[in-house]
């Protein structure tokens, strides 16, 4: 059934990549709506699981709202938005960022991650070229994207991402797509256990919590792609980054001391990277270290 396709791409390398390019286009386009809604209903659930907890009378439920309806519409005026005005990257460029309506300005969020998407979806392709670990990459990188948005607005890393992205890195670990089925269970576990440490080990000394439990299943997650022994690059990364951006921030007087900042996006970026470059990362580490 796919074998036309696949023999297409293969010998048409830019077909693949253009085919990737307005597929990772369109996907940053839905990926927007989650990042937006997902953090919305889950909010909405958790205040009716709180009401039912304390014998509370239910609330009437709210209009319909999930990652299909209500279509998506200027936060403004209520303009709903049209096919035309929901082109990835074109549609934006061409009604100059601002909603046909009434003008009000669009956050330029939107098409970031849409370009963004785009843009790793086709270098996710180059590294793996037409294959099935393409295709399991791809769904990652998305995957993570969405987590990392949520993370960056709201400091939640939800469960409804990260879970169902550990289990699948099992299950093709039993196909040996990226390691085997030993090192995907070995990753998972060392990944949790290890921050779930050091979240321990930080709270015994200071009394306050230095990250939030979705870092745990994140870092879980990525140790089911990866295997244990890229977590070490992953965990490094990760940190340098985040303390480098961290600090730029708190000097260029964009965030102030003592607050808080989500490490899932660092953790996402780290792991896809370890994804497609470990082997060169750990040779860049070890020569670091003299090793």
């Amino acid at each position: 059934m796919f074998d036309p396709f696949i023999t297409l791409f293969q010998q048409q390398p830019l077909t693949y990549f253009a085919t990737l390019f307005i597929l990772g286009a369109t996907v940053g386009s839905f990926l927007n709506v989650v990042i937006y809604r997902l953090p919305v209903m889950m909010q909405r659930e958790w205040r009716q699981d709180c009401l039912e907890f304390l014998e509370q009378p239910a609330e009437n439920p709210p209009d319909k709202f999930n990652l299909s309806s209500p279509r998506s519409r200027c936060g403004n005026c209520g303009h709903q938005i049209t096919a035309l005005e929901n082109i990835p990257i074109i549609s934006y460029l061409i009604i100059g960022g601002k909603c046909s309506s009434c003008k009000t300005s669009i956050s330029a969020q939107y098409p970031l991650v849409e370009l963004f998407t785009a843009i790793v979806s086709v270098v996710v392709g180059w590294k793996f070229g037409v294959s099935l670990q393409a295709i399991a990459a791809l769904l990652m990188t998305w995957s993570l994207i969405a987590a990392s948005g949520i993370d960056i607005g709201h400091k939640l890393l939800p469960d409804t991402i990260t879970l169902p992205l550990l289990w699948l890195g099992i299950l093709l670990s039993l196909f040996d797509v990226f390691i085997s089925l030993e090192t995907s269970v070995t990753g998972a576990m060392v990944g949790y256990m290890s921050l779930w440490s050091v979240f321990i080990l930080f709270k015994l000394v200071t009394g306050k919590e230095g990250m939030g439990h979705g870092d745990f299943k994140l870092l879980a997650m990525l140790g089911a792609w990866l295997g244990w022994k890229p977590l070490f690059v992953v965990i490094l990364t990760s940190s340098v980054v985040g303390a480098v951006v961290g600090i730029s921030m708190i000097l260029l007087k964009i965030t102030e001391r003592g607050t808080q900042i989500p490490f899932g996006p660092y953790l996402a970026a780290a792991g896809w990277m370890t994804l497609l470059w470990g082997s060169e990362l750990m040779q860049f580490y070890f020569s670091l270290f003299g090793l």
